[in-house]
């Protein structure tokens, strides 16, 4: 069940024999173990999915937002944006690939996917995972130089794409090795009881089948350390280095026009970096489990009655941590930033607009079906009543669909008019 780095269980070693929550003990001289098809009983199971299923929706629709944002309007295109246009992609892939495949694999026993989901899921994780972090750095190291160097040359958007290029393929080259290894292995002592009939299914791992478990921790310690723990370290590094700057650099309050509008700056800066140093903060938070868990499956000399609870229990919530750090980013952004607040205001206000403006336009088209028009055509100028009244109508509903258009272009004359501004805000 060791479905790639960071998403499922790590098996135990070969010589122990499985067991589960509903294990039954094998017949008097076979050596086959048979074991239940759930891990948990109904009442947890539904914990699980209920939980699960709550961030996965988050996932999908706050992140699928930014991603409509940053890509909508042209003036969002910022260095620090784009870089969270990529973390938000990131987040998406762990949302489809991963948590519904883990969450299943949490409350069955076995493997129920084929080789291809096995190596799929257990490797976009990885990279989505390795991505998230090096973008982190990347945010970092560009807030680092807007403010500790502020007379350096900012980076530009060709360069911030083309780090997000070197991003992803770092992100794949540090997990390759993972994605060889991933294989699903059947386990010939171990059979499924599938709870009707009697009937039994083989058991299959999804896990990283190294030549010896030296190779693993070695490869284990590699991850851990690259992804991980140096990336991280690197950040708060910066952030301690950007926070004693702005504390350095704060400006008083003032009775001139010139000092209350850098006075505005120093605050901008500084709820950006609220933002930022929180979304490194969870992520070394909700990360932190996972990987102590990890390292202790590969390191520590657990007992078997240890183990299983780790497996069975520990795992799942550590895994539900660990996703929910992809849900929680754009909530962030929406509380710490005006810009993505006032536009996911506008992608909601939008929904609801085109909705109304359907229902108004089927019932436009319902009364210019009942009016009589003017046999006349001189005449055509002067309307009848009722056309009159759809026409004007028709005007408020076109205005109303407009309105977040409208809004848009308003936050895109914002963001381009803020000057100075810009360099620091997202």
């Amino acid at each position: 069940m060791d479905e790639g780095r960071g998403n499922n269980r790590t098996p135990p070693p070969d010589n122990w024999t499985f067991h589960n929550s509903s294990a039954e003990p094998a017949a008097p001289g076979s050596n086959v173990t048979y074991v239940g098809f759930y891990l948990h009983q109904p009442s947890t199971a539904a914990i699980f999915i209920v939980s699960y299923m709550l961030i996965f929706l988050v996932c999908m629709v706050g992140n699928g937002v930014v991603c409509f944002i940053v890509l909508r309007s042209r003036n969002m295109r910022t260095v620090t944006n784009l870089f969270i246009l990529n973390l938000a992609v990131s987040d998406l892939l762990v949302g489809i690939f991963c948590m519904p495949t883990t969450l299943l694999d949490n409350i069955i026993t076995g493997w129920p996917f084929g080789s291809l989901v096995c190596k799929m899921s257990g490797m976009v994780q990885g990279i989505s995972v390795s991505a998230s972090v090096f973008t982190l750095v990347a945010i970092a190291v560009d807030r680092f130089r807007c403010i500790v160097y502020p007379f350096k040359q900012k980076l530009t958007i060709s360069t911030a794409s083309l780090i997000i290029v070197i991003i992803w393929v770092l992100a794949i080259s540090i997990m390759c090795p993972s994605g060889v290894m991933l294989q699903v292995t059947k386990e010939q002592t171990i059979r499924v009881l599938l709870g009707y009939d009697n009937k039994t299914s083989p058991f299959y791992w999804c896990r990283e089948n190294w030549p010896n478990q030296d190779m693993r921790k070695v490869y284990t310690t590699v991850l851990f350390a690259n992804i991980y723990l140096a990336p991280l370290s690197l950040i708060v590094v910066m952030y301690a280095r950007i926070g004693v700057t702005l504390y350095k650099s704060a400006v008083p309050t003032g009775g001139k026009p010139g000092q209350e509008n850098r006075h505005s700056v120093s605050k901008k800066k500084q709820r950006v970096i609220k933002m930022l140093l929180i979304v490194a903060l969870l992520f070394i938070l909700s990360w932190l489990p996972l990987w102590t868990l990890m390292m202790l499956s590969d390191y520590a000399s657990l007992t078997e009655p240890q183990y299983r609870i780790i497996n069975i229990y520990v795992y799942p919530f550590a895994h539900w941590l660990a996703f929910f750090n992809s849900s929680v980013n754009p909530i962030i952004y929406g509380f710490f930033n005006e810009n993505f607040r006032r536009g996911f205001q506008t992608v909601f206000k939008f929904s609801l607009c085109a909705a109304d403006g359907q229902r108004r336009k089927s019932y436009s088209h319902r009364l210019q079906a009942n009016s009589v028009l003017p046999a006349n055509h001189a005449q055509t100028t002067q309307e009848p009543i009722s056309l009159n009244s759809v026409e004007k109508n028709s005007t408020r509903r076109v205005n109303h669909v407009n309105e977040p258009d409208r809004v848009m272009e308003d936050q895109d004359k914002a963001s381009g008019s803020s000057g100075g501004v810009t360099a620091v805000s997202i």
